[in-house]
């Protein structure tokens, strides 16, 4: 698997991580309501009905997604290092 730049430059936050705050930030899921409306504007994106406020919305939620998603790749490391 190819290590974007944003992996590398997170790299260093797996250390300030303990175990504990590592495995919340795993298990962390979005609430229902931002669950929601993210596929709402999947829907509408699909459909290509999506306003330029709603696209704006909708790429920012995917952006977070990628961030959040890479925070919790680094917690996963942490885990994983503190089981040997």
């Amino acid at each position: 698997m190819a290590t974007s730049t944003l992996d590398t430059f997170m790299d260093p936050a797996a250390g300030w991580l303990t175990p504990d705050v590592a495995e919340r930030i795993v298990n962390w899921r979005p609430d229902q309501k931002v669950k929601d409306r993210i596929a709402e504007l999947g829907r509408k994106a699909d459909e290509g009905t999506l306003s330029p406020e709603e696209d704006a919305e909708y790429e920012q939620y995917i952006e977070d997604g990628d961030l959040i998603a890479i925070l919790q790749l680094k917690a996963e490391e942490v885990l994983e290092s503190n089981k040997h």
